[in-house]
């Protein structure tokens, strides 16, 4: 007889494989159009905003600085929004006792995750390859960050996909609430241009940290804060336990839904 875990896991790949089908397999370029929406967004910014940008942060890659805010962002955008019509998407599935809620949107995490670390690696080489300075000194600090903001994208898309099915008006709310983080997440800007006495109106956003632990990991001299990977460990943990209580909570009334 099959454990628990091995069902899951099994109920995970057979979403996946489907996610996969659904999101890719329906367009001529297929994975040819991952890249291709982080790397238009890249060229608009360093267009409008490239020489001003660059005066006011000398000595620093403007361009890698963009790369570690935007798609790191576009994948906390879109496991959260994905992930709050994952009940609706597969609804005909959870006909079958082993698949639940949270197998589709942990398959969603897993394919967001995956595309968009592919992505920022494509990313990362060109702007290498274009001749940008990029250092990997402290890779693992790069992917502990990394795999810090998947569970925590994780946790949040857990979060939405319940709400979204207790309350119809957070499909209206949410895309806002993405919008603004967009602006709140240091993505345009770096945390040490803010005064001291204004940052806490950002730094409460463990987005940010995360940005910034990866800007750090690839540009050593990029200041970050001593306690940002403790901060954005300790959102994460506690986003993680939150999330699954609440899905513990609801699972009954999603299923008979």
């Amino acid at each position: 007889m099959r454990s628990g875990f091995d069902i899951m896991r099994a109920a995970v790949h057979a979403l996946l494989l489907r996610e996969l089908k659904t999101r890719f397999g329906e367009y001529r370029l297929g994975y040819l159009w991952a890249p291709l929406e982080p790397a238009a967004h890249m060229a608009i910014l360093l267009l409008v905003l490239g020489f001003i940008v660059q005066r006011a942060m000398p000595g620093m890659s403007f361009p890698v600085f963009l790369a570690n805010g935007i798609v790191p962002y576009m994948l906390f955008r879109n496991i959260s929004l994905r992930s709050l019509n994952a009940i609706e998407a597969n609804r005909g599935l959870f006909n079958y006792r082993p698949v639940r809620p949270l197998d589709a949107v942990l398959a969603r995490t897993l394919l967001e995750s995956l595309t968009y670390a592919l992505v920022y690696a494509i990313l990362m080489s060109c702007l290498w390859l274009a001749g940008e300075t990029i250092q990997l000194n402290k890779l693992s600090l790069l992917i502990v960050a990394w795999l810090l903001l998947c569970l925590l994208s994780l946790a949040w898309g857990l979060i939405c996909m319940v709400l979204g099915h207790a309350f119809k008006a957070v499909d209206k709310l949410l895309p806002i609430l993405m919008k603004l983080l967009y602006f709140l997440s240091g993505i345009l800007f770096p945390l040490s241009l803010i005064p001291a006495e204004y940052r806490w109106l950002v730094e409460w956003n463990p987005l940010l940290h995360a940005f910034e632990l990866m800007r750090h990991a690839v540009m050593p001299a990029y200041p970050i804060n001593d306690d940002s990977l403790a901060y954005l460990s300790a959102w994460t943990l506690a986003l993680l336990f939150s999330a699954l209580s609440l899905y513990k909570g609801r699972e009954p009334a999603m299923l008979r839904s």
